[in-house]
């Protein structure tokens, strides 16, 4: 006596599952490979072929790493480049206007971008705790502004940049001396994909 439901077509048997992903073959559009009900039996796409799928994937059309959850490492020597031109970008004082001893820091920057099509900077300003905070914050803003203001001018798309002020709220030495408040007057640079 049977005991599985069938169909006709199949000579009182079900219809076939080849792959054993519950997703019926006459459904299923990747029959012989284990997919999901969602990608209609076929697996999870993993568009750039770096072993990590699309859902989880933060950069599905570039293949990356698993540590950096599907986007590719930035080379070690270009991350060392950027922190330094980040250190040697200079304004006014109390101002936003970028010194011209700037501009060759932030060339070297633009040219990075030039090479890799791929990369993105988080551009972030941040100022000591001298003066009122939302003064400090317009401030930090508005010089994380300038940066991307002058990276767009030098050919780079607006979509791969990113500028955040913080005021004061996130410094990186004490504000009780003068060379503390001079590291914390800063702007720091960021790349990712």
């Amino acid at each position: 006596m049977p005991t599985v439901a069938g169909v006709a077509r199949y000579n009182s048997c079900p219809i076939p599952d080849t792959d054993g992903d519950g997703i019926n073959d006459e459904e299923d559009k990747c029959p012989t490979v284990p997919g999901v009900a969602k990608y209609n039996g076929c697996p999870i796409p993993d568009t750039d072929g770096d072993g990590i799928n699309d859902e989880e994937d933060r950069c599905p059309t570039i293949p990356g790493v698993k540590e950096n959850q599907g986007c590719p490492l930035v080379k070690e020597g270009i991350l060392r480049r950027v922190i330094y031109d980040a250190k040697n970008i200079f304004f006014a004082t109390g101002g936003f206007k970028l010194l011209p001893k700037s501009y060759r820091p932030l060339n070297e920057v633009a040219k990075i971008f030039k090479e890799d099509a791929n990369l993105k900077l988080n551009i972030s300003g941040h100022t000591d705790n001298q003066g009122k905070p939302e003064k400090n914050q317009a401030l930090s803003e508005k010089r994380a502004n300038a940066v991307m203001t002058y990276l767009k001018d030098k050919g780079i798309e607006a979509g791969r940049l990113t500028a955040v002020g913080y005021g004061h709220t996130h410094p990186i030495a004490t504000n009780k001396t003068a060379k503390g408040k001079a590291q914390n007057r800063r702007v720091e640079l960021k790349l990712n994909y």
